[in-house]
């Protein structure tokens, strides 16, 4: 079809010959908020209103990019931001030992002291967890086997060494970072494509779950007891299906969360703490998983 050369009505504004101020008029209403799309309008997709949209972005962003790579089910690793691996553990320790060495008598330091050389002995929760990524990364049929794939916070300690692990083998791995109010960076060893920010916490709890076929806990802190607990809930109230709840490190754990105490107490049923496995390493919760799946006639791949 031949392309019309003349213009539609709409092309042109008024004619300035006909009201002077039509073109100013025209360009006022133009520059005005209100006469931008809604996607490109920023003031309006910020608005309180605009919070179901924005919550829906969040979600289907993150949900299309999993779908694009086949992901079909993540192995999720939770456990502390604060763990480092055992050579910057110990540089730390070194640093503060001269600090206490100048001030012996600052409880600040002191506190600082015993702290960093706690930290030092849970390094070895790092190096576990970097295994643990390498664990799951191997078992698929090679780089872009993602049916299933490692899952992250996206931040340091733990979470940066499971990435890690994932990375070491040649495996893609998923990190699910979040808005904070502070500066923040991702850990450098997540799949760039594979790497979300979200804006919500109940958004990236949901993305955490979707796909979830085993939660692996390590020692960690609130962010850590907060995803750990929503998924025991979650399976206690059937909410969702059963899955394989591993903690590594069972003496942290039992100081951390007295369990047969809550039970004792009658606040949770005894059937309760059968959801929870515990473990003392990453192979061990890693051959603990692949037998629940076995057991039950339904192969993890």
């Amino acid at each position: 079809m031949k392309k019309k050369e003349r213009k539609l009505p709409w092309e042109s504004p008024k004619l300035e010959e006909e009201d002077p101020q039509a073109r100013k008029l025209v360009k006022e209403i133009m520059q005005s908020p209100t006469y931008t799309m809604a996607e490109k309008d920023m003031e309006f997709l910020s608005s309180y209103e605009a919070r179901g949209v924005r919550l829906e972005l969040d979600y289907m962003k993150a949900e299309l990019k999993m779908k694009e790579y086949g992901i079909e089910h993540t192995i999720v690793v939770f456990g502390s931001a604060r763990m480092a691996e055992r050579e910057t553990a110990l540089k730390k320790l070194a640093l503060i030992e001269k600090e206490v060495e100048a001030h012996p008598n600052d409880r600040k330091r002191l506190r600082a002291l015993y702290v960093a050389e706690r930290m030092v002995g849970k390094s070895i929760y790092y190096e576990d967890a970097r295994r643990f990524g390498q664990l799951v990364g191997e078992s698929g049929k090679g780089a872009d086997d993602c049916r299933v794939t490692l899952m992250t916070g996206g931040g340091p300690g733990i979470m940066e060494a499971a990435n890690r692990g994932a990375y070491d083998v040649g495996a893609k791995s998923i990190g699910l970072n979040i808005k904070l109010p502070h500066e923040q960076y991702p850990n450098p060893y997540i799949t760039p494509d594979l790497c979300f920010l979200f804006h919500y916490f109940a958004v990236r709890k949901l993305h955490f779950l979707n796909r979830a076929r085993a939660l692996v806990v390590y020692p960690g802190g609130f962010g850590t007891f907060d995803e750990l607990f929503e998924t025991l809930t979650l399976i206690q109230t059937r909410k969702t299906e059963m899955i394989p709840v591993v903690l590594i490190g069972k003496s942290y754990w039992e100081r951390a969360v007295n369990f047969e105490f809550l039970k004792d107490e009658g606040v949770i049923d005894p059937d309760d703490i059968d959801i929870i496995h515990y473990a003392d390493n990453a192979q061990e919760a890693w051959d603990y998983i692949l037998s629940w799946y076995k057991d039950r006639n339904n192969p993890l791949y």
